[in-house]
């Protein structure tokens, strides 16, 4: 059976995910959420506004990073936020793959910042999410990455809906940057005082970004 995903209409992505949490919330539930994280940052504003909701545990899956030395600074960052802000969620850090995220965007390496190369690295990443969160029977499973700016919510949300049913998880459908969550996470970042990188993470974007 195929999935089939309407991403036409202009969806809003956060009021999805309010009425998901609405009914959740109606008929006493408190799910399980296997959230892909990207950095402290990103995950601030995201962790602030589900905690109430959801039994998480943050994923950080990232291959995608272009030194481990900042793998391990990202990974580092989150637990310390999570740590000094006393959010009640658990944390699971995967290990530094840096030739599963070339391999995905072998060929791509010339494409521009947002293009159908950052379409593979959102798939590799969310795909690993989808997988852990069925193997260890999550209820649902989403990203931090929405909150971006630079990131496509609309990509996001239908690549982690056609993996959600591929493995038999729901995606939680996000656009974590409404409602001022981008902001929010700015505000969070300085009172924790928390490492703000300016590039995704990839060679390929530290290359495009700002010196």
């Amino acid at each position: 059976m195929k999935l089939k995903i309407n991403n036409k209409g202009n969806r809003n992505f956060s009021k999805e995910c309010e009425a998901v949490i609405s009914e959740l919330a109606a008929a006493g539930k408190r799910p399980s959420l296997l959230l892909h994280a990207c950095c402290a940052p990103c995950s601030s504003y995201c962790l602030e506004y589900l905690v109430p909701y959801f039994d998480i545990t943050v994923f950080f899956y990232n291959p995608n990073m272009d030194t481990e030395e900042e793998f391990v600074r990202r990974s580092a960052e989150l637990e310390r936020f999570i740590d000094s802000s006393q959010i009640n969620a658990k944390v699971t850090i995967e290990r530094y793959a840096p030739q599963e995220f070339y391999n995905a965007v072998r060929g791509l390496e010339a494409e521009p910042e947002g293009g159908s190369r950052c379409l593979k690295c959102y798939e590799l990443r969310l795909r690993a999410t989808a997988a852990y969160a069925a193997k260890n029977s999550f209820d649902y499973f989403t990203t931090t990455l929405s909150i971006s700016p630079h990131k496509n919510a609309e990509a996001l949300n239908e690549i982690g809906e056609r993996l959600g049913f591929e493995y038999g998880v729901r995606f939680l459908p996000s656009d974590f940057k409404k409602k001022d969550g981008f902001k929010r996470s700015i505000e969070l970042s300085m009172q924790y005082g928390l490492y703000r990188q300016n590039y995704c993470g990839c060679v390929y974007s530290k290359e495009a970004s700002p010196a």
